[in-house]
């Protein structure tokens, strides 16, 4: 019933617009371009009941260069994050340009962004479920990605750092942020740290929280990628830089110290995310999911650029919203 009320709504701007506003005859690709900037529940449910323009537009890959549902889908129900990216993968034929999504634990969903990966810049995979033998075999079709954030991926290690490496080379942006619960009983994690050191050379702007590296091999990083601006090592407990190095290169280090407490007013400062929340009416999709899937809308983010480094709560432990204290420096 909402769905049908916004689609008159939008109809009726249409109409009022007059013979200079033929909003229905534009070409997809001006459409696209238009329809980005709503939100996806608008785009999925209520731009195709407009007209029938509208729908072919966004049935296409005019509304799909750009695929960002990772706020939704940190909350989803199991399995739902993968139906729906091969339903909008499958839109997008093969023109996406940037993916943000977490929770990906098909294989099968996995190749099916590798094999359209051919335009891929920017991914944003975190808290995935795909090994380091997955990686390996498909790393070789994100050449073009620049941008990789791979957070929280416990089954990835050491394997998967060094294809994207291999593969990957133009990559000047690397997210490895652990959560500290679900990196404590490993040993170490300095072999991944001298995999970036060796594979990753264009590197940027690093962040690497909470991962369980030494001095030698974080030092180790900052000698071989030679254009690193940013190295963020906040919870990377007795991680010293050299200074002569840090100096030399006009480098800048975040961490390890981290904030010990939530402060409302600095994540306001520091980061652009905007919420909204809504019943999101996914048996419109044109019968694309089934209406099992009752799925609540989140925050969706847009993150652009890798000048900044931004403030990350934890994930997982609703700690983003109820204050609870970080872990303290030991």
């Amino acid at each position: 019933m909402g769905s049908d009320i916004r689609a008159g709504e939008l109809e009726a701007k249409m109409e009022d617009g007059g013979n200079d506003r033929c909003w229905d005859e534009l070409i997809p690709d001006a459409l696209g371009l238009i329809f980005k900037n709503l939100p996806l529940q608008d785009v999925l449910t209520v731009i195709p009941r407009v007209c029938k323009s509208w729908q072919r537009a966004v049935l296409g890959p005019y509304c799909w260069q750009e695929i960002d549902i990772e706020e939704w889908s940190m909350s989803s129900r199991f399995g739902t994050v993968d139906r729906l990216l091969q339903l909008l993968i499958t839109r997008s034929q093969g023109s996406i340009r940037k993916l943000a999504v977490s929770g990906v634990s098909s294989k099968e969903t996995f190749e099916l962004i590798a094999d359209n990966a051919k335009y891929l810049q920017a991914l944003h995979l975190t808290r995935c479920e795909i090994s380091d033998p997955v990686v390996e075999q498909l790393a070789g079709k994100f050449s073009n990605v620049t941008f990789l954030d791979i957070s929280y991926c416990i089954d990835m290690g050491v394997g998967a750092i060094e294809a994207f490496g291999k593969h990957c080379k133009n990559l000047t942006f690397l997210r490895r942020t652990m959560h500290p619960l679900e990196v404590i009983d490993k040993g170490d994690q300095d072999d991944e740290a001298y995999a970036i050191a060796a594979t990753m050379p264009k590197l940027k702007q690093l962040e690497i929280g909470y991962m369980l590296v030494t001095s030698e091999s974080v030092n180790e990083i900052v000698k071989s990628c030679t254009e690193l601006e940013v190295l963020d090592i906040r919870g990377c407990w007795g991680v010293s830089i050299d200074e002569s190095v840090k100096k030399n290169s006009g480098l800048k280090v975040v961490g390890p110290v981290v904030f010990d407490r939530y402060d409302p007013q600095a994540w306001e400062n520091c980061s652009d995310n905007s919420g909204s929340s809504g019943y999101l009416p996914w048996d419109f999709v044109a019968g694309d999911l089934d209406d099992e899937y009752d799925i609540s809308d989140g925050v969706w983010e847009d993150e652009e650029g890798v000048e900044d480094v931004q403030m990350w709560f934890y994930d997982g432990l609703n700690t983003i919203n109820s204050g609870y204290d970080w872990p303290q420096s030991p």
